[in-house]
């Protein structure tokens, strides 16, 4: 696409971004520097604030070609500046990169054509929707000469132009992410290595080494391979904390302090403020240095060069495109690489979760196939022959004298340990009502504000103040209508539940997702290690004779030698690391049910080390088969061979050679459903879905095994050259392995309170349908009467469309499973009856990842139904659960997720609140981590993130009704041309204010989760008849206490008169005076009372009165409070030092009439909050005056829609592709 395009759209990983080209412009940048003068400094600081005016408002928009600074947009309407930097190459910048498959390109070029965009990703089209509101946008702002000429440049730019341009390297980096000036595409495209469009026979044939030189040059585009996190000094993090708007508040307010004289309070502000910016900026400063020093790593390469020579080298000098040599020791990756020779023993612990060390094997090789197009590299598909950066190698191993090589695909923040680090560095925005709306509420504060200071200034001048007294007295509503220290007031609830969450073993690395927590509404599960236990059980093995299933035996020792015991000893990738037997749980559970050896001999010592690094033999000396045919009888099997488990395959199979055999076997293991595809047909029991259906529908974990004998004249070189579905294909069947996974202790109970509380429970895994649905039913998770309709979706073919089948679980109850008798059940393959699917609620649906695909692609407009009534989702990849998290979304649901970090790090962080229960490091992306292994994590992070919303909302209304007295005490002071004195201010806020809302958060959680969640918006009808109805209850005992004290006998009558300023008065001359007393007592009784309402319990909270401190602190204070109305006095400290007329408490008639106005005042707020506010007489009244017809949440309208449908679920549904769907993810929590 031409380089005239000005902005465009691209799309990565389901993330919508505008880009848009900006370039410099001289009469803003003097007009910004001229505004920035008469502010003094203040434009330049609303533009460190916000960059995006800053480029507005010194640049104009350009041609992307053209462009010095790129503004990107990304889907949660956030904005970013980039700089775009050139630098000089000197070779073309098409050299130096990979080359691509052709038909990569095409498809890369034919969607740009077809959508006429010119910021498009490199892999995936931009959607239609999307394409024409670019086009529409840019139509708008260009001429028809440049739409012209963008149409010829599509045809390709200009000779001179490429070779200008390929020379210069024009790119810019965005969240660490390198994206490069294109020039035939005209676009600017993420920087990419080997990952895509890569040929698997590329790796073999074409990568030998790098000379110095070439390395070099290629340096000058990647970049070192490194993953760094720059440190900022305490300096640098000082500016940046001090320019934050809390700060530059502070500043303000402290700087109209001094000014006004109120210097203790001034001073008090800033030893806080200090003593929490140096706690600040050490803990951020350790993070960030804890951070960087676990994900960095250099260490010593050694590399292949193109002279075949090896060169050891620092890891930061590798470029994609390198052959590094893995020792035979093994060593820690510092890049992402495809592995080309030999096997690797991995630890990917830091990347998935998992402890098992799993083989890594080289990148197929197969031959090209006439009319077929060539295979190409996916870091996805190929997993089991990638080596991942950040994970480490145990040890290595090669036939004979062959090196361990791979290729280097990805360096840096592009590996996946640096999308790992980077998912921490710029997280998911949370989108939580409950922050906006404090925002917007605090803007309502500086409109309070605004009218604060237009009556002061009013009243002033007309008591003829001074115009110095008046601007300060002006200035200083802002301070007391928006209270500075909100903000941090604000964290005080969630600081006090992380503590509390840490003593129970839940560690939380985002503070500001518990209050989130406090809103979930829906919590996914993995399955295995999760609601499971992590070990199998090998409850028996399953043989076949004359095409039927035998009875189970429980013991496979006791089989009789075969194919059968040979497969399970050697279909497996086990190893030997430090003298212990290592791998899979469940291949190690199997291979020891054997009673076999497994061996790796050294390279001297056994004659098959050439062709298998890996033997099985029996325990004794006895063959395998029954004595008859010495040429069947070896004695040690040779594993040549391994196709690994992929869960996208669902299986796996090893090539092996008996000593002095003549020929090689394959043996292969995976899920029943696959093993029987491959199957030859005749092989098959006859009774297969009925053994499978029965075993699966208790729960059992269930594999089967098949067997196939290669032609010997298969050799041991063609066996490592041949495509795997070559080798698994027309295998025979041999039978099942059954194996029990029990819940843990914990599940069935706590799945059983999140239902009471009305909080709906899924399942996620990656295992067999109908074990999770069995899984389900056990835990409770579905219920013994709730009907569960299997969703089998297919993708459209040649001769048919679209279709979706309804199969409903007919099993009965009341069957009983036996080791011998099994009954038989309507399996997934069978057609649905008409009638047979139920009518009503009391129904869900299950769905594997399959079927879930074809419903996101075929059927987007039935995938909402299916999501709501989805209870059990099977064979999930990590995409499809990231996926399926983001779904159930879109229908507003709050969702959490709990895994045990394998496989589901995506879910966990697309998630509102995702729980780790692995302590790997791969849980550092999780918002909680959990050192109890079970889901009994899940009610307790609940429960504090209840107890830690209500307490910051309590907190936020106090603070809010805090800033509101004090301005009503102002505001009737000011009438007399009065005001708080410093040690008043003092004294309200840090001896009141600060002591309750740090103690208020100290109320723990409630021991017991209810159905109702508590609101999530500030905005609420509720909560702002609370805030005004407590408002107006302050202004008006206020009022009433300074009324009253002019009808008081001693009182004198006469109208306070101040002085003109001509005599030099001021507003703190009249400190001392009794309006100013009452007035400051009143608001002093009022902070306690409220401290006291807006401090809830029950259901979400402990009763207050279990918060021991705080009500000490309440006691204290109400005590404190009282003597300086009660007790007469003449001393120097309460007229000197606390600013107390003594005369409103000479006649004990008065203070206790303000006894009795601060005990109804105590009455009526505590009565509003706890009888009229919380009550469910007013939210019913509430929500008839709102006629409220429509649920809010989108779950519910379509929850409504299912129960009003009769015929919903249909019976048999067929369609085609639905592409223009494009519903975007609304997160936002209400």
């Amino acid at each position: 696409m031409s380089n005239n395009w000005i902005s465009g759209y691209w799309k990565q990983k389901q993330n919508f971004t505008l880009i848009t080209g900006y370039r410099r412009s001289l009469p803003k940048t003097i007009l910004s520097a001229i505004l920035s003068i008469v502010s003094l400094g203040f434009l330049q600081l609303v533009f460190y604030w916000k960059p995006i005016w800053r480029l507005r408002g010194t640049s104009r928009r350009c041609l992307l070609s053209e462009a010095t600074q790129v503004l990107l947009q990304n889907k949660f309407f956030e904005g970013f500046v980039e700089d775009v930097k050139t630098r000089p190459l000197l070779q073309p910048l098409t050299s130096l990169l990979p080359k691509r498959a052709p038909s990569h390109d095409a498809r890369l070029v034919g969607s740009l054509v077809h959508y006429s965009i010119s910021e498009q990703s490199v892999d995936i089209p931009v959607a239609t929707g999307d394409a024409e509101r670019y086009q529409r946008w840019r139509t708008s702002s260009s001429g028809d000469s440049e739409l012209e000429d963008d149409r010829k440049a599509l045809i390709g730019p200009p000779k001179e132009q490429i070779g200008e341009d390929e020379h210069s390297y024009r790119f810019f980096e965005h969240k660490k992410v390198v994206y490069h000036w294109h020039v035939e595409r005209a676009t600017f495209v993420p920087l990419r290595g080997l990952e895509e469009g890569t040929l698997l026979t590329q790796f073999h044939e074409d990568f030998k080494g790098y000379s110095k030189e070439d390395q070099s040059l290629r340096q000058e585009v990647y970049g070192p391979n490194e993953i760094y996190i720059k440190v900022k000094s305490y300096f640098g993090l000082f500016v940046q904390e001090i320019l934050n708007p809390f700060y530059i508040f502070q500043v303000f307010s402290l700087t109209l302090w001094f000014l006004e004289d109120y210097y203790y309070y001034a001073i008090c502000i800033i030893v806080i403020l200090q003593v929490s910016m140096v706690i600040s900026l050490y803990e951020t400063k350790k993070q960030s240095i804890t951070l960087r020093d676990m994900v960095a790593h250099s260490s010593q390469v050694t590399v292949l060069r193109q002279s075949g020579l090896t060169e050891s080298i620092d890891s930061r000098q590798l470029v994609p495109g390198d052959v590094v040599v893995i020792p035979r020791k093994g060593c820690m990756m510092s890049c992402d690489a495809a592995l080309i020779s030999g096997n690797c023993i991995v630890n990917e612990s830091m990347l998935t979760g998992e402890s098992v060390p799993i083989t890594k094997t080289p990148v197929p090789n197969p031959p090209p196939e006439e009319g077929a197009p060539m295979p190409c590299f996916d870091p996805e598909q190929h997993k089991r022959h990638t080596l991942f950066g950040g994970t480490h190698i145990i040890q290595t191993r090669s036939y004979g004298p062959d090196l361990v090589k791979a290729v280097v695909i990805r360096t840096g923040f592009n590996t996946m340990k640096g999308d790992l680090v980077r998912s921490i560095l710029y997280p998911k925005p949370v989108g939580f009502v409950f922050y906006r709306d404090s925002m917007k509420f605090i803007g309502l504060l500086f409109l309070l504000a605004m009218f604060g200071i237009i009556y002061s200034v009013v009243i002033l001048i007309h008591l003829e103040a001074c115009d110095i007294d008046i601007i300060y007295k002006a200035l200083d509503i802002l301070t007391i209508a928006v209270p500075p220290s909100l903000p941090a007031a604000m964290t005080v609830g969630t600081i006090y539940a992380q503590a509390r969450l840490k003593k129970q073993g839940i560690f939380c690395i985002s503070p500001l997702r518990i209050n989130v927590c406090g809103k979930l509404k829906l919590i996914c599960f993995d399955k295995t290690g999760t609601l499971t236990e992590d070990g199998l059980d090998l409850w028996g093995v399953v043989s076949l004779q004359d095409q039927h299933f035998l009875p189970a035996i429980q013991r496979p020792s006791e089989l009789s030698p075969g194919h059968l015991v040979t497969a399970m000893a050697t279909c497996h990738s086990l190893t030997i690391i430090d003298g212990k037997l290592s791998g899979d749980p469940l291949d190690l559970i199997m291979f020891e049910s054997t009673n076999w050896v497994l061996e790796e001999p050294n390279l001297e010592n056994n004659e098959l080390d050439t062709i298998a690094p890996t033997v099985v033999r029996p325990p004794t000396g006895e063959t395998m088969y029954p004595s008859g045919d010495s040429r069947l009888s070896p004695q040690e099997i040779g594993i040549v061979r391994q196709f690994p488990f992929a869960s996208a395959l669902q299986r796996m199979s090893v090539v092996v050679r008996a000593l002095d055999a003549d020929h090689m076997d394959v043996y292969a293991k995976g899920s029943p459903e696959m093993i029987a595809s491959l199957c030859n047909k005749n092989t098959i029991p006859l009774d297969f879905h009925d053994v499978l259906g029965g075993y699966t529908q208790e729960g059992f974990r269930v594999l089967a095994l098949a067997w196939r004998s290669l032609d010997p004249k298969v050799s041991w070189h063609h066996v490592h050259k041949v495509a795997r579905r070559d080798i698994e294909s027309n295998l025979t069947f041999l039978g099942l392995l059954v194996m029990r996974n029990t819940l843990k202790s914990a599940t069935s109970r706590v799945i059983k309170e999140l239902q009471s509380a009305n909080i709906r429970t899924v399942m996620v895994t990656g295992d067999n349908m109908l074990t999770a649905i069995s899984v389900a039913r056990e835990c409770r998770m579905v219920q013994a009467s709730c009907k569960v309709i299997t969703v089998n979706a297919t993708a459209p073919s040649s001769d048919a469309p679209a279709r979706i089948r309804w199969i409903p679980d007919d099993r009965d109850d009341s069957d009983i499973f036996n080791v011998r008798v099994i009954k038989s059940a309507n399996s997934t393959y069978q057609s649905m009856p008409n009638g047979d699917v139920p009518q009503g609620p009391d129904y869900c649906f299950a769905l594997n990842g399959d079927s879930f695909r074809v419903l996101c692609n075929h059927f987007p407009e039935l995938l909402p139904k299916v999501v709501q009534r989805g209870t059990v989702f099977a064979r999930m990849s990590p995409d499809q659960k990231a996926q399926l998290v983001e779904e159930l979304q879109k229908l507003s649901y709050c969702v959490g997720m709990c895994g045990d970090g394998a496989n589901d790090c995506g879910a966990l962080k697309t998630a509102h609140a995702g729980i780790s229960l692995s302590e790997m490091e791969a849980s550092v992306a999780s918002p909680f981590t959990s050192r109890v292994p079970d889901i009994s994590c899940v009610p307790v992070v609940i429960k504090e993130g209840r107890a830690a919303l209500v307490t910051s909302f309590g907190v936020f209304k106090f603070m809010a009704l805090y800033s509101i007295i004090q301005f009503v005490s102002v505001v009737i002071l000011y009438w007399i041309n009065s005001n708080l004195g410093d040690l008043q201010f003092l004294y309200v806020d840090l001896v009141i204010t600060t002591t309750v809302a740090i103690l208020m958060g100290h109320n723990g959680a409630y021991p017991r989760l209810v159905k109702r969640r508590p609101p999530g918006s500030l905005f609420s009808l509720p909560i702002m008849l609370s805030i005004l109805l407590q408002v107006t209850l302050v202004a008006l005992f206020q009022i009433t206490a300074y009324v009253s004290l002019h009808y008081q006998p001693w009182f004198d009558y006469t109208p306070h008169t101040p002085e003109p300023c001509s005599s030099g008065s001021s507003a703190d001359d009249n400190v001392f005076c009794p309006e100013n007393t009452v007035v400051f007592i009143m608001s002093s009784f009022q902070y306690i009372v409220l401290a006291a309402a807006f401090s809830k319990g029950p259901p979400y909270r402990l009763p207050i009165w279990r918060n021991y401190l705080f009500i000490l602190d309440l006691i204290f204070l109400t005590i404190a409070t009282s003597l300086l109305l009660l007790i007469p006095a003449r001393g120097a400290f309460l007229s000197d030092v606390l600013q107390i007329d003594i005369t409103v408490n000479r006649h004990i008639q008065y203070p206790l009439f303000i006894v009795c106005l601060v005990a109804l005042y105590s009455i009526l707020a505590l009565t509003l909050e706890t009888f009229i506010v919380d009550s469910d007489i007013l939210k019913s009244c509430l929500r008839r005056l709102r006629c409220k017809r429509r649920p809010k949440n989108k779950f519910k309208l379509v929850e409504k829609e299912l129960l009003a449908d009769p015929t919903w679920p249909p019976l048999e549904r067929c369609g085609s592709p639905n592409e223009g769907n494009q519903t975007e993810l609304v997160d936002e929590i209400t």
